[in-house]
C-alpha cells in the first residue's frame, strides 16, 4: 500500500494537474482572472473521490466528472482543451467509458461527447 502523501505533497500535485489541463501558457497570475461557473445538485455532487493525505482527507473530482465538466465548459476552456483531456485520459488513466457516460449524462453533455466517445474507443 502507497504511503499517504502529506497535504502540501497533494496540494502540488493536484495544482500540477490543474495547471496542466488549463494549458502550457496559462500563468499563475492569471489566477485572479478565472471566471467562475455556479454548479448545483448532482453534477455537483456526483464523482467527488477523497484522497487520505497527512493532515487529512482531500475531496477532488475523478477523471470522468472532470472530463465531462471540460465538455460542459468547453466554450470556456475551448474545445481543444476537452479534447486533449479526453485523448490523455484514453491514453495515461484506467477510466471506463461507462464512468465518463455516466457522467457525461448527469451534466448533460452526452450528445456532445457521444461522437468523440465514438471515435476515440
Amino acid at each position: 500500500m502507497d504511503q499517504p502523501l502529506t497535504l502540501s505533497e497533494a496540494v502540488r500535485t493536484f495544482q500540477r494537474i490543474a495547471l496542466q489541463a488549463m494549458g502550457v501558457g496559462f500563468r499563475l497570475h492569471r489566477l485572479a482572472q478565472m471566471r467562475l461557473s455556479w454548479v448545483s445538485g448532482p453534477a455537483l455532487t456526483e464523482g467527488v473521490e477523497e484522497h487520505q493525505v497527512v493532515g487529512g482527507t482531500v475531496r477532488v473530482y475523478g477523471v470522468a466528472k472532470t472530463l465531462a465538466d471540460c465538455f460542459n465548459f468547453r466554450s470556456k476552456v475551448g474545445l481543444d482543451v476537452a479534447l486533449e483531456a479526453l485523448r490523455e485520459a484514453r491514453r495515461e488513466t484506467n477510466v471506463s467509458m461507462d464512468d465518463i457516460w455516466r457522467h457525461a449524462v448527469t451534466c448533460r453533455v452526452a450528445s456532445v461527447m457521444r461522437p468523440y466517445l465514438e471515435a476515440m474507443w
